[in-house]
């Protein structure tokens, strides 16, 4: 997850609404992953099309995006998956 760039957004999402660029700081400070534009808005993209997130109406240049419940069960059947890997490495990784 540490560098995926469709699980890092949905991570920022999950705090709350965000538009592109609160996202890449988000990510930022949470993940130390710098996502460039692209790869941000491409991420988004691909998203919205999987409907794990929508953008919402905005007034202001800048159009936030909000988690989807599909999203969240996405993001939570992702973290799920990567709980026994994170707690098999930790273990390895006291024994050596």
């Amino acid at each position: 997850m540490a560098s995926d760039p469709t699980l890092l957004v949905l991570a920022s999402l999950a705090d709350g609404d965000k538009h592109g660029y609160s996202m890449m700081t988000d990510i930022a400070d949470f993940a130390g992953v710098d996502l460039g534009p692209g790869t941000l808005y491409g991420a988004i993209a691909r998203l919205e099309e999987k409907g794990f997130i929508k953008a919402l109406s905005s007034d202001e240049r800048r159009r936030p995006y909000r988690l989807t419940p599909a999203g969240r069960a996405y993001l939570e059947e992702q973290l799920a998956a990567l709980e026994p890997i994170v707690r098999i490495a930790g273990r390895r990784l006291r024994r050596a």
